[in-house]
């Protein structure tokens, strides 16, 4: 399976927009536990007092008077396998935790939040480890179970501005088995492998769930010059790797939000492990703004497709509509990584 270079460059299981969410934490006196998974950098204005003191765009908690530490539990938007963490305690300086610990744990269904934080059975991510203050601390992560919970804990008191949970969505199979599925989604286990250009923003965007909202909810790569070698010779393209091995039936190249830098034409070709690759639909033109949807007629198993966007621009979502194969629902039920 091909590796990216750094764990950040994996979705982001515990994002809002992927369905993650803080359900419970034993303090948030001074700010807000959702705020740990808020979507982009976290902002601060100088001398901004509520009624609770300074406000802060982060969790925080009140200051210890006994031993003890503070947790909060985060559902991840998708389950998974977690291969790094990064704990953001950026803007906080005289107050942010000396050191914090990550736990996992994996249950069924929707128990509710008490029953997680007493029942489950945690395993530990990152041990108690000390951190900076003011800094997006990162921290590879070895155990490579499947989990559905992540619980920080802030030793003994403080805050952190946000929470990432990067790596590889490993949802029930059951799910996937159901019927027709986008074999393309985070949420069902896809993931970018490769890409050309990061210049504006990640590639996974392409794979996220819903609309986008903005020009920065999709990936959008820098600009090649007119008569420049970039321009004849070569063009964007991005590579993915299927939630499992499926046949085909649709493609959805959505340039929704991109205007005035939306790709004149897309291409998307698949293939079959480490295989050769093939076409599943030409290069066709493409309207700014526009959902374009095409049904293509692929009998042959694909487990990885292969995006071109010429020569360059941004796209909002990509779609793979399709069914699993005997193979593919073989590999889910193997839990292969």
């Amino acid at each position: 399976m091909t590796q990216p270079r750094d764990f950040t460059q994996l979705p982001d299981l515990a994002a809002r927009a992927l369905g993650g969410s803080v359900i419970w934490a034993n303090d948030e006196s001074f700010a807000e536990k959702e705020n740990l998974i808020r979507s982009g950098v976290p902002g601060h204005s100088p001398a901004t007092f509520g009624h609770k003191g300074q406000v802060y765009d982060g969790w925080e908690t009140r200051r210890r008077r006994a031993p003890g530490s503070d947790h909060a539990i985060i559902r991840l938007g998708t389950p998974g396998i977690i291969h790094g963490v990064i704990v953001d305690t950026s803007w906080f300086v005289g107050n942010y935790p000396p050191e914090v610990s990550v736990e996992g744990t994996n249950v069924a269904g929707y128990p509710d939040p008490n029953t997680i934080n007493d029942a489950a059975e945690w395993e530990t991510l990152v041990p108690q480890t000390r951190v900076d203050g003011n800094l997006p601390n990162k921290f590879d992560v070895s155990n490579r179970a499947r989990f559905t919970h992540v619980r920080l804990s802030m030793h003994p008191d403080g805050g952190v501005a946000r929470l990432r949970v990067h790596g590889y969505a490993k949802p029930d199979p059951a799910l996937l088995a159901a019927g027709p599925l986008d074999l393309a989604a985070v949420e069902n286990g896809a993931y970018v492998t490769d890409c050309s250009n990061f210049f504006y923003s990640s590639p996974n965007n392409l794979l996220m769930p819903g609309f986008a909202r903005s020009m920065g909810d999709g990936w959008e790569t820098a600009r090649r010059r007119f008569g420049s070698e970039s321009w004849e010779a070569h063009n964007d393209w991005v590579e993915v790797k299927l939630a499992a091995p499926g046949t085909i039936s649709m493609v959805e190249l959505d340039t929704t939000c991109f205007l005035y830098n939306s790709p004149g034409s897309g291409r998307v070709q698949g293939r079959n492990g480490s295989g050769a690759w093939h076409e599943i639909l030409p290069q066709t033109p493409l309207r700014p703004d526009t959902r374009h949807r095409f049904p293509v007629v692929a009998s042959e198993q694909v487990t990885d497709v292969r995006l071109d966007i010429y020569p360059d621009g941004g796209m909002s979502r990509l779609r793979v509509w399709g069914q699993l194969t005997a193979e593919g629902h073989r590999v889910l039920q193997g839990g292969d990584e």
